[in-house]
């Protein structure tokens, strides 16, 4: 499970770690690597937060966050038994 040190509402989410599966880590910022290049590309639609983060920190960076936040929605699916549902646009 991505580590996870939050208290007095402020959330301090830690990075992927080197413990568990490496296959399972290589995949999951592989997944992140092709959304990333997919995303640079100018496409239409959702991902804001990886926009707004890419205009701000280097792409390898913006990698790995997105790479976690991908494992914590997996992690949470499968503690649930739930199936993904993408959240509704805010606008």
């Amino acid at each position: 499970m991505p580590r996870q040190n939050s208290t007095g509402g402020k959330e301090r989410l830690g990075g992927i770690t080197k413990a568990g599966d490496r296959y399972l880590r290589r995949l999951l910022v592989i997944g992140a690597t092709g959304l990333i290049r997919y995303k640079r590309k100018n496409v239409p639609g959702g991902l804001a937060w990886v926009t707004g983060l890419l205009a701000k920190k280097p792409v390898p960076l913006v990698t790995v966050a997105l790479a976690n936040k991908m494992a914590r929605i997996a992690w949470a699916i499968l503690c649930r038994g739930e199936i993904y549902r993408e959240a509704a646009a805010t606008s």
